[in-house]
C-alpha cells in the first residue's frame, strides 16, 4: 500500500471546516500539510511547498477550481484530485478534461479519500519495470519510458503522471487493441474498472499533446466499444 507518510499535500478549499479536516486526515496518516483558502493562494504556495499531491476544491469565489486546475497544469504535472459537491458528469468531465487525475464528491468517507490519493500516487511512482525498457522513435515521436522523456517534432512533451502511464501501457501493447476495462485496472485500478469517461479524456489529452492532427490520429486509435490501440508507425523501436 502507498504510504503518505511524509509526503507533502496542498489543500486549496475556500471552506476553513473541510481544510481543518483534511488537515487532520492527512496529518494521521504522517504527511505535511500546507492549507490555502482560495485557488489564487495556491497557486502561490505551489512551488513554495513543493507538494505531492493537490487536493483542490471545484465552487470557489473568484476563479473556480477548474480554472486553477488549468492554472497548475501549465506550471506543474502534480497530481490533483478535485473535491466537489456537483456529481453531474458534465461537471467530471470538465474537470477531467483540465488536467485533473481523479475527482471526489462530497461527502466523502476517510477510506475512499486515502484510498483515491494512494491509488493517485501509485500512478506516479510506480512504472512497471516492463515499460522503463520501452522507447519509440519515429522520427517525429519519441517516448522513452526509462527517461520519462517524450518529444514531439523535436520539442519536449509534458505529460501527467496519468498521461504517462496511460501512453507506456498502450505503447507496451502496441498493434493491440486495449480494452476500456483492462486499461482502468492497470492504469487507474480495480475500482474503477467501470468508468470508462476516464480513458476517452485521457486520450483526447494525448491526441492533443502527440497527433499531428488529434481529430484525425494516427497513433491513438479508437476501436469503437472496445477500447484503444497504439499504431506503430515506420520506427526505431
Amino acid at each position: 500500500m502507498m504510504e503518505l507518510q511524509n509526503l507533502s499535500i496542498l489543500v486549496i478549499d475556500d471552506e476553513m471546516q473541510m481544510c481543518r479536516l483534511l488537515e487532520s486526515i492527512f496529518k494521521a496518516e504522517g504527511a505535511r500539510v500546507e492549507t490555502a483558502r482560495s485557488g489564487s493562494l495556491g497557486l502561490v504556495k505551489l512551488p513554495l511547498c513543493q507538494p505531492d499531491l493537490i487536493l483542490l476544491d471545484i465552487l470557489m469565489p473568484g476563479e473556480d477550481g477548474i480554472e486553477i486546475c488549468r492554472q497548475i497544469r501549465d506550471a506543474s504535472t502534480v497530481p490533483v484530485i478535485l473535491l466537489t459537491a456537483l456529481s453531474g458528469g458534465n461537471h467530471i468531465v470538465r474537470g477531467l478534461d483540465a488536467g485533473a487525475d481523479d475527482y471526489i464528491v462530497k461527502p466523502f468517507e476517510r477510506a475512499v479519500l486515502l484510498a483515491r490519493c494512494r491509488a493517485v500516487l501509485r500512478r506516479g511512482s510506480s512504472l512497471i519495470e516492463e515499460d522503463a525498457k520501452l522507447a519509440y522513435n519515429d522520427g517525429y515521436l519519441l517516448i522513452e519510458i526509462s527517461a520519462r522523456k517524450v518529444m514531439v517534432a523535436n520539442q519536449a512533451v509534458n505529460l501527467s503522471a496519468t498521461e504517462f502511464k496511460l501512453l507506456a501501457y498502450l505503447l507496451r501493447h502496441a498493434g493491440k487493441t486495449c480494452t476500456f476495462e483492462d486499461i482502468l485496472e492497470i492504469v487507474w485500478g480495480e475500482p474503477y474498472r467501470f468508468s470508462a469517461q476516464y480513458v476517452h479524456v485521457y486520450i483526447w489529452h494525448l491526441r492533443r499533446k502527440l497527433e499531428p492532427d488529434p481529430k484525425q490520429p494516427r497513433y491513438l486509435i479508437s476501436e469503437h466499444g472496445v477500447g484503444y490501440r497504439f499504431e506503430l508507425l515506420n520506427s526505431e523501436r
